[in-house]
């Protein structure tokens, strides 16, 4: 069975960071490309950032010098730091893996930046 668990996720100040964690199950993990996802009320799941099997990272522009993705294969996990957060980072932040077959998404982990 594969499971996707995020945590890291709670309430911080504008301008403070955290650390999202996904721990994967049941996938060959060191096969599949990981995505972190985002989804604000009221507006449509957008990518935050993702690393392939292989390395390379891709960030979206609003976050691009803030947030770095990054992978432990040895853990199965892969991370999101996110720095400099700001009101509108606020979201429920998914977990993505996808290789050849289908994608595999996590139960989500909430990111309220607030003062």
């Amino acid at each position: 069975q594969v499971q996707l668990v995020e945590s890291g996720g709670g309430l911080v100040q504008p301008g403070g960071s955290l650390r999202l964690s996904c721990a994967a199950s049941g996938i060959r993990f060191r096969l599949h490309s990981m995505g972190w996802y985002r989804q604000a009320q009221g507006k449509q799941r957008e990518l935050v950032a993702s690393v392939t099997s292989g390395g390379p990272t891709n960030y979206a522009d609003s976050v691009k010098g803030r947030f770095a993705i990054s992978r432990d294969n040895a853990k199965n996990t892969v991370y999101l730091q996110m720095n400099s957060l700001k009101p509108e980072d606020t979201a429920v932040y998914y977990c993505q893996g996808v290789s050849f077959g289908p994608s595999y998404w996590g139960q989500g982990t909430q990111v309220t930046v607030s003062s």
